[in-house]
């Protein structure tokens, strides 16, 4: 993947900036009083590395250890997602300066730290989101449940272990390509010690009118879709049909120029796209699934976040 870009789309990498949708797990009062404290879960805690995951320069990437580095996270967050963004917060948010839901308190929160920040501490200036499958059983679920009927994707693959990605942001300075590529030596070698399989999460396409966006969708339809095996939909009532425009009557190269970088950045390395998308009119966007399986991911890129040492089980 082109980590460049990556760099250069300021508001996520599989993220979700808004409100945790109804029925999107993490219920109950106690896990979002966590989250606002930048608390995390017992069971979170417990499972908690305290080593490095990767080093460059003065750009440390690592998980947070302490409740601060926790909100550290929500508040570049918010400034990326909020303020640079057009994401619109709820007035909670707007009293704390901080993106939080409850999904904080049992994710991993992995950070890119620069030991030459100001104040005299290593300042927090990239994170992203990790739910580990256990932990979303235990807790109630994925956030992407809220709009892809991942269960049956789950299912099919029982041996297998799935990490959700969201909640990624770099602060405007650190866009850059070295910044990205710590994040994904960082995710690499998480998933590496957590002997996870296969990643998933959404990444969005501006605008919320499918017309707009048919170019784009019949691409990634045609030219993307999982394979029946890797398949998940959106949930029915929410579904957008991808399908919008005939195989023969795309221009590859114009769609691949058209799509935003996440989505380009992760073709290259292998995901596979959901069937169906997902307009959320509350952030201005249109949302398709990525399903990327690690022993899908491309030999060149494995090689340069980590050699061989990852070994998927198989299917």
């Amino acid at each position: 993947m082109n980590s460049h870009d990556l760099a250069i789309s300021p508001r996520r990498l599989l993220g979700w900036p808004r409100p945790a949708a109804p029925g999107a797990g993490v219920n109950g009062l106690l896990p979002a009083l966590q989250a606002y404290g930048g608390l995390q879960s017992w069971a979170a805690r417990t499972h908690r590395p305290s080593q490095t995951l990767g080093r460059l320069g003065s750009l440390e990437v690592r998980l947070a250890q302490t409740a601060a580095e926790v909100r550290q996270a929500q508040k570049l967050r918010y400034r990326v997602f909020y303020e640079e963004g057009s994401a619109i917060a709820d007035s909670g948010r707007l009293f704390a300066r901080r993106d939080v839901d409850a999904f904080d308190a049992i994710c991993d929160h992995l950070l890119v730290l620069d030991h030459d920040g100001h104040e005299g501490r290593p300042a927090v200036v990239g994170t992203y989101r990790l739910l580990r499958q256990s932990m979303a059983e235990q807790f109630g679920g994925f956030y992407t449940a809220s709009e892809f009927d991942i269960g049956s994707l789950i299912a099919r693959h029982s041996r297998l272990q799935f990490l959700e990605l969201g909640r990624s942001c770099v602060l405007a300075p650190y866009r850059n390509k070295r910044t990205v590529e710590l994040l994904w030596q960082g995710i690499w070698n998480y998933v590496h010690e957590n002997r996870l399989d296969v990643m998933i999460g959404c990444a969005s396409l501006d605008g919320t009118d499918p017309d707009k966006l048919a170019l784009q969708l019949s691409f990634m339809y045609h030219y993307a879709r999982a394979p029946e095996l890797w398949r998940a939909h959106a949930l029915p009532e929410r579904n957008v049909e991808m399908n919008r425009i005939a195989r023969e009557a795309i221009d590859p190269k114009a769609a691949l120029r058209e799509l935003p970088p996440l989505v380009k950045g992760y073709l290259r390395l292998g995901a596979y796209i959901g069937e169906g998308a997902v307009v959320d009119h509350s952030f201005g966007t249109t949302d398709v699934l990525i399903v990327l399986p690690v022993a899908a991911i491309k030999s060149r890129y494995a090689a340069h976040f980590g050699g061989n040492s990852l070994l998927p089980r198989a299917a």
